[in-house]
């Protein structure tokens, strides 16, 4: 099954920017999931079972490496890729 995701990160430290960026990275990395990102969120679109584990280290890796981090996702069963994509 496809998914969708938007996510977004809100870590907890006066230099978040390099915490975001270290996240990205890391997500796109992945071959087979699609990532749009803009100033707001990041979408992500793929197979739901590489995109969750994917998510689940990369969060997971975050919090070890950069600290505190609130992140906000919000999922729907469907790809949602943009057109020009």
């Amino acid at each position: 099954m496809h998914i969708s995701v938007d996510l977004s990160c809100y870590p907890l430290a006066d230099d978040y920017i390099p915490m975001i960026r270290n996240f990205i990275n890391k997500i796109n990395q992945h071959p087979d999931i699609n990532v749009v990102t803009n100033t707001m969120s990041t979408q992500l679109f793929g197979e739901f079972s590489i995109l969750m584990p994917l998510l689940t280290e990369a969060m997971d890796s975050s919090w070890a490496e950069d600290g505190k981090a609130i992140f906000v996702c919000k999922f729907i069963n469907a790809d949602l890729t943009p057109d020009e994509l």
